[in-house]
């Protein structure tokens, strides 16, 4: 069990005392109903037996009972009436603190915001952004003229004929890969064929 509680834990133990009260006070006036109950068989009881001390005594315990239930009924009622005005404090002290903190946020934003350093950093940014789009170029220019440089390399290496019939014979083997394809199709559908044709002779 924690030494220290929270105020939130603190809050939540008076919610539920309040809570207890509410139920034992409900409790109590149930049983004024039915003590008032009893007592009015009793009455009857006494009427019919002609016991007219005994209709008197509960005649006034009935009035007893009946100023009990109704002083009950006005304490739950006032008791049920604080916890709403309770609940409303709560509520209102809940928006006065959310407020407080977004105050606090604000003037928090507000006062880290530096415009002239914001439009000093961006000042900055923007150079180097020009900096590094000079220095791209510079770059990409480079690796264009070195692979220049290479085509005119292999251009000594491997002539344009040679090229050539490079990608003729790749094209000659994709060819044949197709045609051997659709042979193998044709194949598997002959066999197919056939073996429809022997089933239906049987």
């Amino acid at each position: 069990m924690a030494l220290f509680k929270s105020a939130e834990e603190r809050r939540i133990e008076r919610d539920i005392k309040i809570r207890q009260g509410i139920r034992r006070i409900e409790k109590a006036i149930r049983e004024q109903a039915k003590f008032a109950d009893e007592f009015i068989r009793n009455a009857h009881r006494a009427r019919e037996i002609g016991d007219t001390s005994q209709y008197d005594f509960i005649r006034g315990s009935l009035k007893k009972s009946a100023a009990v239930r109704r002083m009950l009924e006005r304490q739950l009622l006032v008791v049920k009436n604080a916890l709403l005005i309770k609940r409303q404090a709560e509520a209102s002290a809940d928006f006065a603190q959310s407020m407080g903190v977004m105050s606090s946020e604000i003037g928090r934003l507000f006062g880290e915001t530096d415009l002239v350093k914001t439009q000093a950093a961006w000042e900055k940014a923007m150079a180097q952004s020009q900096s590094m789009e000079e220095r791209m170029s510079l770059f990409l220019d480079n690796m264009e003229e070195t692979a220049a440089n290479d085509v005119e390399t292999n251009d000594e290496i491997i002539s344009d004929e040679e090229v050539d019939t490079m990608i003729d014979a790749a094209a000659k083997a994709e060819l044949q890969q197709e045609l051997d394809r659709v042979a193998s199709l044709r194949a598997e559908l002959g066999s197919l064929t056939d073996g429809g044709e022997k089933t239906a002779t049987k």
